[in-house]
């Protein structure tokens, strides 16, 4: 017999977030489709709700969500009395919002060198708000690639490319600063797949996302999906490196 494992993105039911009014009874969890991590896993649950009633990760979850709350406002419709919901603050705002609201005075930028100007801008910004701001470019450090075991034809100038020096990006080194300098929130920009991996699994300290590489979608990677049933639609037919 087949094990169900948990697929929330197969659910059409999503009982975890009923349209239910307050001091109404919730939907049974007997409603749940039987892959529902509420049916299936119900004791990682229980302990993974018990680790909100630490102190700090009690605050910082009831913090984060304020700040949700308040990237919307209730605005007239024009239909009576009624109202209609409206977002307002974009994620750039939101991170300065979110932290000022935890208390944070030290932030970090770990951004990809393809994103210098960009990282520029967004330091200038941060520190107008009152922050103190290192940023550690990806290619500190300037370590060869040859030092991971690549050929010269594996990299981006390849075989008959440019002959200059190609340093290797490193997250790590990025991630380790960011320790020793004990920032308290460290901001992801641009970094590549991989290596944003690598970051995260070394770096100790708060971590967000500003920016997601994408080099053709203008570091916008929902707009595949957006396109996946139009100008992008290989990419629900096709195994991926098959153009």
């Amino acid at each position: 017999m087949k094990k169900e494992y948990p697929m929330c993105a197969k659910c059409t039911k999503r009982i975890c977030d009923p349209s239910t009014k307050i001091g109404a009874e919730l939907p049974p969890i007997e409603e749940a489709p039987p892959f529902c991590p509420m049916r299936l896993n119900p004791d990682v649950i229980e302990k993974a709700v018990a680790e909100y009633e630490q102190k700090d990760v009690k605050e910082l979850a009831r913090l984060a969500s304020i700040q949700e709350a308040e990237c919307y406002e209730w605005i007239p419709t024009g239909i009576g009395d009624r109202l209609g919901l409206r977002t307002k603050t974009p994620r750039l705002e939101e991170t300065i919002q979110f932290a000022h609201k935890m208390g944070y005075h030290k932030l970090g930028i770990a951004f990809c060198v393809g994103l210098g100007n960009e990282a520029r801008i967004l330091d200038r910004i941060l520190e107008n708000h009152g922050f103190q701001v290192v940023s550690v470019c990806c290619k500190a450090g300037r370590f060869n690639k040859e030092m991971i075991g690549l050929k010269r034809e594996e990299t981006i100038g390849g075989p008959k490319g440019h002959i200059y020096y190609e340093s290797m990006c490193s997250p790590i080194t990025q991630a380790e600063i960011m320790n020793s300098e004990n920032v308290d929130l460290a901001i992801l920009m641009g970094l590549c797949v991989g290596h944003d991996t690598l970051f995260i699994r070394y770096c100790k300290v708060p971590i967000t996302v500003l920016a997601a590489k994408d080099r053709v979608f203008g570091h916008n990677p929902l707009a595949a999906i957006y396109l996946s049933s139009s100008y992008y639609r290989r990419l629900m037919t096709q195994p991926p490196g098959k153009h």
